[in-house]
């Protein structure tokens, strides 16, 4: 929420990679899959780099950063594996490039970084001294040696990553060749042939359907099904039964209460007139602007107003400038923070000079640090107490209830009973069927999915808070279908088959029609029974009324004026179209765009010439023994995540 205030001068810029590992390093392993039977996972190396390793500790942290970012689902992660191995090998790969041509890293270097990475650890700018640093670090199972190296690593292959793309040149021809392409337009005349437009003549024959069924029977099979005896636990109502008492509460609360302490904070709103980016020559004129600001708040201006029609914070100017989230000491630039805490609540600062810009600051609220009472925090305790007394209740049901049906699975109800769960009775249970009960659920499909009559499923967790398990009572076998059965889906298959080829073949004959008429578009459509619609002037980026997204008509772009163009396939038809006009690009607004094009140029250029150098390096290094890829251990690590 305070990335606008945090420092980012150019150490942070270069060592964005040295955050990511700092978060991903804090990450805890629990939920890590078991890893076959070595002896600690410490000692299983994935690569090796020069002299370097990674390690699978290292490789499992980066990967749970990911799925508890929820970046990708869990069942497409293992595919995802060798791409983040092939990350840290490159960025080991860089590091050892860079210390061969010579770069170096001295401990001032990696002192600033930490600084900027951990502002906590250097409050009012002075070292909080190694005890508490070794202590933040321990916190993360990391000693300060692993940590640095780290760091001294992210700075390494950061310097080289300069270097490789350092004299990216952009040219006046290509931000003019961009602007153009971002800002021509054309307007069309067009054509929609609907996809269902000719479902009547493409019906099939009774004796054509039969045919078609007859050669794709095994398209039409009722696959095998299962009948389940179901059992539930709900978690939920588990925890509507239980109640602690307030003395269990108040111990639970005494031998936690560090967790209860609040730090000292603030809540504040701002008005930023951005200096960044902005020529040294434009610096008075900006503090000119935001001293009339600050005099129009202290002779009674509504300060959101203000806010929301000069602040160029764009994560605050909307809500009158305020922050949405209390600050605590640490979490913003220096200036920032010593007149946010320092201002009596209510008052506004004059004019705050930070690295970003002029601030004017507004304290809303303050606190001061303490520890909140047994009284503010019980209802929180109790909560955590009942999942606590749950998640021990669920793990012994789940226990019981498997070893209870496994000993007994012809009298299901029985062990339902013993264990106050619900039983649900489910016939028919195919790959696909959702049974209400349990809601849609991967995971219990698949823990159904080899099981046998007799056999008893793995409890898995659906719906969030429900454990479920079930075992089979019955197997259904697949078996074809009849036509009767399938008749409807038959036509509908075939129908839709031979629309496809219809609709295209009417569309090639629009388009040769209009061009045996000298390329009118209008008088062929309706003498084909089709309307045609003028659109209004569109970009690439733009979209056209009637049918969606421009990017399907990019083509007119490269089209004279008067030309035909098309049949275009689209979701939900095709599009005959024919360039009405090219309108040129106001030239006149070149000049305000053309950093920012020169800039997004010149990034993509950076982006793919330093993607060209990580694989050409780390390609070179394999090839001259300098890495080394435990492919074996790798193909362990996915195997394990896909079970």
């Amino acid at each position: 929420m305070f990335d606008l205030f945090r420092s980012r001068d150019k150490a942070v810029r270069l060592l964005l990679g040295a955050l990511l590992v700092l978060v991903a390093l804090s990450m805890l392993t629990y939920l890590i899959p078991s890893y076959g039977t070595a002896d600690s996972a410490n000692d299983v190396i994935v690569a090796e780099v020069g002299k370097d390793q990674v390690t699978l500790p290292e490789v499992q942290r980066l990967i749970q950063n990911t799925m508890r970012g929820k970046q990708l689902p869990p069942d497409i992660l293992p595919n995802y594996i060798p791409q983040m191995v092939q990350q840290l090998v490159t960025d080991r790969a860089m590091a050892y490039e860079a210390q061969r041509l010579g770069f170096q890293v001295t401990d001032a270097d990696v002192r600033d970084a930490i600084q900027q990475i951990a502002p906590s650890l250097f409050p009012d700018g002075k070292f909080v001294g190694k005890e508490a640093y070794a202590d933040l670090l321990a916190q993360q199972n990391l000693s300060i040696a692993e940590f640095e190296s780290d760091v001294r690593r992210q700075i390494l292959a950061t310097r080289l990553r300069e270097v490789a793309v350092e004299g990216t040149v952009v040219s006046p021809q290509e931000i003019e060749q961009e602007y153009r392409k971002r800002n021509e337009k054309i307007k069309i005349q067009y054509v929609k042939i609907p996809s269902d437009k000719y479902r009547t003549e493409v019906q099939p024959t009774p004796a054509e359907m039969q045919q078609y069924f007859k050669a794709n029977t095994a398209r039409y099979q009722i696959p095998e099904s299962k009948n389940l005896a179901i059992l539930i636990a709900d978690q939920t109502k588990l925890e509507q039964g239980l109640t602690p008492s307030d003395a269990v509460l108040q111990q639970i609360y005494n031998q936690n209460k560090d967790q209860f302490r609040t730090p000292e904070r603030v809540k504040v709103r701002h008005i930023l007139l951005k200096t960044t980016g902005k020529a040294p020559a434009e610096d008075a004129q900006i503090k000119a602007k935001a001293e009339d600001i600050l005099k129009q708040i202290k002779a009674g201006g509504d300060f959101a107003a203000l806010a929301k029609k000069y602040s160029e914070d764009t994560g605050s100017a909307q809500n009158g400038g305020q922050l949405p989230d209390w600050i605590t000491r640490g979490q913003t630039v220096p200036e920032f923070e010593r007149v946010a805490f320092s201002l009596p609540i209510g008052q506004t600062s004059d004019l705050v000079k930070t690295q970003y810009g002029y601030h004017i600051i507004q304290v809303l609220q303050k606190e001061q640090a303490h520890l909140q009472s047994f009284d503010d925090v019980k209802a929180q305790l109790a909560a955590q107490w009942k999942r606590q007394q749950v998640n021990d209740m669920m793990q012994k049901i789940s226990d019981q209830a498997q070893a209870a049906l496994q000993k007994d699975p012809q009298h299901p109800e029985k062990v339902a009973d013993s264990l106050h769960m619900q039983l649900v009775q489910a016939k028919d249970v195919g790959p696909s069927t959702t049974i209400p009960e349990v809601g849609p659920s991967p995971e219990f499909a698949q823990s159904i999915a080899q099981l046998k009559q007799g056999e008893v499923s793995q409890p898995v967790v659906a719906g969030g808070n429900k454990l479920v398990l079930a075992v089979v009572t019955g197997v259904n076998p697949a078996h074809p279908q009849s036509f009767d059965e399938v008749e409807n889906q038959v036509r509908e298959a075939m129908v839709q088959s031979r629309l496809a080829l219809a609709v295209q073949k009417h569309a090639q004959e629009l388009v040769d029609k209009a061009k045996a008429m000298g390329g009118d578009l209008e008088k062929a459509a309706k003498a084909a029974g089709l309307d045609v619609k003028t659109s209004d002037e569109f970009t690439r980026l733009g979209s056209v009324n009637g049918v969606g997204s421009a990017s399907y008509l990019s083509d007119g772009f490269s089209h004279p004026d008067g030309s035909l163009f098309g049949p275009i396939t689209m979701p939900d038809g095709t599009v005959v179209a024919k360039v009405i006009a090219h309108v040129e690009p106001d030239m006149s607004k070149l000049a305000e765009q053309r950093s920012s094009i020169r800039d997004e140029i010149k990034s993509r250029k950076a982006q793919d010439r330093n993607s060209l150098f990580e694989a050409g390096l780390r390609d070179e290094m394999i090839r001259q023994g300098k890495i080394k890829i435990h492919q074996e251990v790798i193909n362990r690590l996915i195997n394990n995540y896909k079970s």
